[in-house]
């Protein structure tokens, strides 16, 4: 089968993966600190070094203040949202400990989670309703005796489903438990402030709805909370001992810094800053809600989730998620997602397992004409 379609026209609505494409500040300044001030961050007293180390600083400050942390220094920089999981779940558990969180949760949570439970952590899973919600109530009741940690993902990759963390993490922090937050779709997507949400660990990804490149992400750490690090090595500081650093970012920052990637995650984070979050999620909001009310038109679709979302994820009957997938990118030129998107229980959760869903994500920069042309697609796909 050939293409009818180059790369230049594929419509891609695939941002719950990973954005794109990203604001031209960021492309430029990747381009720009590469070329310019790619030294060693903190490793060096030259100019070029200082200058680097100040990108850094730059980015963390940026992160620090779209969630309204106080010390930037509590703001830890990864190469994704995964690692941050990593490193806080591996950080603060030990055996014996018990951790609260649900059936909506990415692998990402879920099997660190399993691996500590082969360690002696006990996990208890709170069962989310059809749309993929949980409740404060089912919390509470699951909190008897009080966990260690409370993790939940803020929302949901499959359907956008969003989790009540603003109730949650203040009840958590009147209890003394501690309270985790994925924010892997929800960051750049929805406001997040981790002091009136009560939260003590929050980790994201910069490369989703914050804009950034690939390779960055970053794991927020509570005031007075201390973690085991992931990894240890050099730091550029206290370099004649032998134990890892106790001042925060170096504990938990061992290893040469992306740089360039950094300081254009902070052109990202600028970008959504200045167009706004609540702009940003009513274009998409808006486009996600013209495509299920074109899928609505077809008999043979059912669509998951609730319907207030930027993610629509949906079936067709007779037709395996994988050929839709299949189909759309090569005679439409457009590019979904499909299968199980790494979170089985979520779609256990809905009803989806083991097929999983189509799932379509629309950025900021897709328009009302390409989600017409999906719906166009599958109509011509429904009608065959």
């Amino acid at each position: 089968m050939t293409s009818s379609h180059t790369d230049e026209t594929v419509i891609y609505l695939d941002n719950s993966a990973t954005s794109f494409p990203k604001p031209e500040a960021v492309y430029q300044t990747l381009d720009h600190i590469s070329r310019t001030c790619a030294a060693n961050p903190g490793r060096g007293s030259h100019k070029l070094a200082h200058q680097a180390a100040i990108q850094v600083l730059q980015a963390r400050m940026a992160v620090a203040s779209l969630f309204a942390v106080e010390d930037c220094s509590r703001i830890i920089f990864t190469t994704n949202a995964t690692q941050a999981i990593n490193q806080a779940l591996f950080g603060l558990l030990q055996p014996g400990d018990r951790v609260v969180t649900s059936s909506m949760e990415h692998n990402a949570v879920a099997r660190p989670l399993h691996a500590l439970q082969e360690q002696g952590v006990i996990v208890d899973k709170i069962q989310a309703d059809a749309c993929g919600r949980i409740t404060l109530q089912q919390v509470i009741d699951a909190c008897t005796p009080a966990p260690r940690l409370v993790v939940i993902n803020h929302c949901s990759n499959v359907t956008g489903t969003t989790q009540p963390i603003q109730e949650i993490g203040p009840w958590c922090r009147r209890q003394g438990i501690l309270f985790m937050v994925d924010a892997a779709q929800s960051a750049g997507a929805y406001p997040i402030d981790v002091q009136s949400m009560a939260i003590d660990l929050l980790a994201a990804p910069g490369h989703k709805s914050l804009l950034g490149p690939p390779g960055t992400g970053f794991l927020y750490v509570a005031p007075g909370l201390s973690l085991r690090p992931l990894m240890y090595g050099g730091t550029g500081t206290l370099s004649t001992h032998l134990e890892q650093p106790e001042q925060m970012p170096e504990h938990l920052e061992s290893g040469t810094l992306n740089t360039p990637a950094l300081a254009a995650l902070a052109a990202g984070i600028q970008f959504v800053v200045n167009e706004g979050i609540g702009t940003i999620h009513h274009h998409e909001l808006m486009l996600a809600q013209r495509l299920r009310q074109g899928l609505r038109q077809l008999d043979k679709v059912t669509l998951y989730g609730p319907d207030n979302t930027t993610v629509v994820s949906f079936t067709v009957e007779g037709l395996d998620p994988a050929e839709i997938g299949f189909n759309l990118d090569c005679e439409h030129g457009i590019a979904v997602r499909v299968g199980l998107h790494c979170a089985p229980d979520a779609h256990r959760t809905l009803g989806s397992f083991p097929q999983g869903t189509v799932r379509v994500s629309p950025g900021y920069f897709n328009t009302e004409q390409e989600i017409d042309q999906l719906i166009h697609a599958m109509t011509v796909m429904c009608s065959a």
